[in-house]
């Protein structure tokens, strides 16, 4: 039961990225509401990971080069998709990044050597049929929908290197590599400028006005702190294979009804079909590597 109600808090702190990005409603230039989040997030990791795990919080000397490469690779990932919710709608973002375990499998096999199997065709051929119904080159957010492809690639990229290292999400170097991307993202405050965190919008419907600071903390502690404190605790009690299978099926849907519950933004027809195909392919493929795998543990 812990377990599930630990991918159930993954799966919606994760989901409310979106939410809180277009909440700020451009009050703060995207790049400095990025090292915000990193900011916070790296914060709430810092002082909650040690009592979360009972071990005290040590500066990764021993491998502080793969702490920088991901912190780097962390800011990255996180930016690009930040910015991709500013130009499309949550759903386009999170379908076109589902996309992300077949960059996964494309490194992998470039880097890693794991060669494809004969099933991998037909997976590939079922993504490309989800692609082509989803249209992510027509209506009015094409730049919003190659931006979020370009960050699937990113996160693929960042996982391949994880695993080429032998490392998982579940390292307590997590805090560290979250102060290391928001000192990465830092030179935004300069080069944007801080924007208005102090301001104020107003919610009629709820008879408040809210600070703009209010939904960057969100981004920050719920959408990435809590969502990585999570995955770091839920992957001492199930495989990483596991996890990322739930992650690409159930992540895109909630954040997809989040859009239209908080923003009614309502795919089109094509959006919804395609993406459901891409994420049922999207969720093979990582059953199939995971199998894989699994394959090669046991030999």
């Amino acid at each position: 039961m812990r377990t599930v109600l630990l991918l159930a808090m993954i799966t919606v702190s994760e989901a409310t990225i979106g939410v809180f990005v277009k909440l700020v409603d451009g009050r703060i230039p995207i790049a400095t509401l990025n090292f915000y989040a990193m900011a916070f997030a790296a914060a709430f990791l810092l002082v909650t990971v040690p009592r979360a795990t009972g071990r005290p919080l040590e500066l990764p000397t021993d491998n502080l080069r793969d702490t920088l490469i991901i912190g780097v690779l962390i800011a990255t990932q996180i930016s690009v998709f930040n910015f991709a919710m500013t130009l499309a709608p949550i759903a386009n973002v999170v379908i076109f990044w589902s996309v992300a375990p077949f960059f996964s499998f494309l490194f992998a096999w470039a880097f890693l050597g794991e060669r494809p199997r004969r099933s991998y065709v037909a997976i590939f051929v079922l993504a490309l049929v989800g692609i082509v119904i989803a249209k992510p080159l027509a209506g009015g957010h094409v730049a919003g929908n190659l931006v979020a492809l370009g960050d699937a690639a990113i996160y693929a990229a960042m996982v391949t290197y994880l695993r080429y290292e032998g490392r998982t999400e579940s390292d307590y170097d997590i805090p560290w590599q979250m102060l290391i991307a928001a000192i990465v993202l830092a030179p935004s405050l300069l080069l944007a400028g801080p924007g208005e965190p102090l301001a104020t919008i107003a919610y009629p419907a709820l008879g408040v006005e809210l600070p703009v600071l209010l939904w960057a903390a969100g981004l920050g502690i719920v959408s990435t702190g809590v969502a990585y404190l999570g995955i770091a605790m839920v992957l001492r009690r199930i495989r990483a294979d596991t996890y990322t299978l739930v992650d690409v099926i159930v992540s895109p849907v909630v954040a997809a009804t989040f859009g239209w519950l908080v923003f009614g933004e309502v795919p089109g027809t094509g959006m919804i079909v395609g993406g459901a195909i891409l994420l049922a392919s999207g969720a093979w493929l990582s059953r199939e590597m995971a199998r894989r795998r699994a394959q090669a543990d046991a030999a």
